[in-house]
C-alpha cells in the first residue's frame, strides 16, 4: 500500500487559491476515482473537485471557510501500489484538519476504556425554510433525485443549513420521515453561522464597492404599455423552440443601444492606476439569485443579438448559474449590470455597482396605474427603473441621459430595431 498526496488543481485562469465550501468525504472513507470529494469556491465560481484515484482517505487539509492554495496538498489517500508521497508533512503542507489515528501495536493492545474518547457532538441539523430552495451541492441533489428524496424534507447540518451527504444518509436511514412541526412552542437561544463561501465573497465585494465608489443614484418611471403589447404579440406568434419573452431581453437590447451612444457608462474604472477603460462590446451582467447566493452571469456582445438571441443567451447563463454548472467565462467580463427584483416589485432601490464597472440598472415590476395622458386619465402599464453610477468618472448628466435614452427606446419599442 502507498500514499497518494493530491494537490488542489488549477481551477481557472488566474485563480491561485480557493475557499473550502464543503468536504464530501471524511477520514476513513473509501472513495472511487472521479467521486466528488471537495467543493471549492473561487472569485469566479464554485467547483467540485473529483478524486483522482481509488483509495481510502487518510488526511484532509482545511476546514470549511479555510483558504487552500492551488498546487498545495489538500488530501491524502491510501492506495494500492507505491502512491506518490511518503507523508503529507514531507511536502511542507499545513497541518491537516483531520488525520487518521495511528494504529496501536498489536503486541501491546490497550484496553478499549483507555483509548476511547467522548464522541464529538454532531452538528445541529436545521430544518428547511418553507418557500426557499434548500442548500445542497449538485452531487447531493443528484443522489436525492436518484433516491426519490425531496430535499425540502431533509434537515441540513452544514453551514447555513446546507444539506450534506451525511444528512441525506441519515434521512434515508430514518425512512425518509418528515419531522412534525409544533406550534405554540417558545424558541430561545441564538445560532452563530460563520460567513464563508459565496456569502463571504459578496460581503467583501460589496464592502469594497460601497466604501471606494461614490454612488450617484437616479430613478425614472417608464410607460411600457406599447412594449407589453409587442411582447404579448411576439409570444403568441413565436416559432417552435423560441423562448417566452419577458421584459428583460427588450431591456437588454435597449440598454445595449443606449450604452453605444453613451460609452462613458460602458466602462471599467481601475482606481489603482486611475484609468477608465471604455468597452466597445456590451457585455451585460444579469444579477441572479441562487440557493448559494447572488451570482452575476454575463451575456456577451448583446449589441450583436436580436431579442430572441438575447432571451436564449440570458436563459442559458442563468440556468447554468442556478444549477452550478456555469464556467468562469460565463461568470466574468461584464461591462454593465442589470439587477431585477422581478415579481417582488418595489418602488425603488439603490443598487450597488459591480466593481470595476461604473454603472448598474435596477428593474422593478411593471404594474398598471392611472396616468394622466394628454389631459385625460388612462390606465397604463408602468415600470420603475433605479440606477447607480460611479460619480468619480460618470457625471450626473451622463447617467441621467443614459436612463432617459433607455426610457425613450422602451416607450417606443420599434426604435430599438431601427
Amino acid at each position: 500500500m502507498g500514499i497518494y498526496a493530491f494537490k488542489l488543481p488549477d481551477i481557472g485562469e488566474g485563480v491561485v487559491e480557493g475557499e473550502v465550501v464543503e468536504w464530501m468525504v471524511a477520514v476513513g472513507d473509501v472513495v472511487s476515482e472521479d467521486q466528488p470529494i471537495l467543493s471549492v469556491m473561487t472569485d469566479k465560481a464554485t467547483v467540485e473537485i473529483p478524486s483522482p484515484v481509488n483509495g481510502t482517505v487518510m488526511q484532509r487539509v482545511g476546514n470549511v471557510g479555510d483558504i487552500l492554495p492551488v498546487g498545495g496538498v489538500c488530501i491524502e489517500f491510501e492506495v494500492e501500489g507505491e502512491g506518490n508521497a511518503s507523508a503529507l508533512a514531507d511536502h511542507g503542507a499545513n497541518p491537516p484538519a483531520e488525520e487518521a489515528p495511528a494504529p496501536e501495536p498489536e503486541a501491546t493492545p490497550t484496553p478499549p476504556s483507555q483509548v476511547e474518547e467522548a464522541p464529538a457532538p454532531a452538528p445541529k441539523a436545521m430544518a428547511a425554510v418553507p418557500g426557499l430552495r434548500p442548500l445542497a451541492s449538485p452531487a447531493v441533489r443528484q443522489r436525492a433525485r436518484e433516491s426519490g428524496v425531496d430535499l425540502t424534507n431533509v434537515a441540513g447540518s452544514g453551514p447555513a443549513g446546507r444539506i450534506t451527504h451525511a444528512d441525506l444518509d441519515a434521512h434515508l436511514a430514518g425512512g425518509g420521515n418528515v419531522p412534525m412541526a409544533r406550534s405554540g412552542v417558545k424558541r430561545t437561544g441564538t445560532e452563530e453561522i460563520k460567513v464563508t463561501g459565496l456569502r463571504k465573497r459578496i460581503a467583501e465585494g460589496m464592502t469594497a464597492s460601497y466604501t471606494t465608489i461614490p454612488h450617484f443614484s437616479y430613478f425614472e418611471e417608464v410607460d411600457v404599455t406599447e412594449l407589453e403589447s409587442l411582447r404579448q404579440h411576439l409570444n403568441a406568434t413565436r416559432a417552435q423552440g423560441q423562448p417566452k419573452l419577458t421584459f428583460l431581453p427588450f431591456i437588454m437590447l435597449g440598454l445595449s443601444k443606449a450604452l453605444g451612444e453613451h460609452p462613458v457608462c460602458n466602462a471599467h474604472y481601475h482606481d489603482d492606476r486611475m484609468t477608465v477603460v471604455r468597452h466597445h462590446g456590451v457585455h451585460l451582467g444579469i444579477a441572479t439569485q441562487t440557493e448559494r447566493g447572488l451570482y452575476v452571469p454575463v451575456v456577451k456582445h448583446v449589441e450583436a443579438l436580436d431579442v430572441w438571441g438575447a432571451a436564449i443567451a440570458m436563459a442559458e447563463v442563468v440556468e447554468a448559474t442556478r444549477d452550478g454548472s456555469a464556467t468562469s467565462e460565463q461568470l466574468s467580463g461584464s461591462t454593465f449590470t442589470i439587477t431585477s427584483l422581478g415579481a417582488m416589485g418595489g418602488l425603488g432601490a439603490t443598487p450597488i455597482i459591480n466593481k470595476p464597472e461604473v454603472g448598474i440598472l435596477g428593474v422593478h415590476k411593471a404594474i398598471e396605474r392611472p396616468m394622466v395622458l394628454d389631459g385625460r386619465i388612462e390606465i397604463r402599464r408602468m415600470m420603475n427603473l433605479s440606477s447607480s453610477f460611479d460619480h468619480r468618472v460618470v457625471d450626473g448628466w451622463d447617467g441621467a441621459m443614459l436612463v432617459q435614452r433607455l426610457k425613450a427606446l422602451l416607450e417606443h419599442p420599434a426604435t430599438m430595431f431601427m
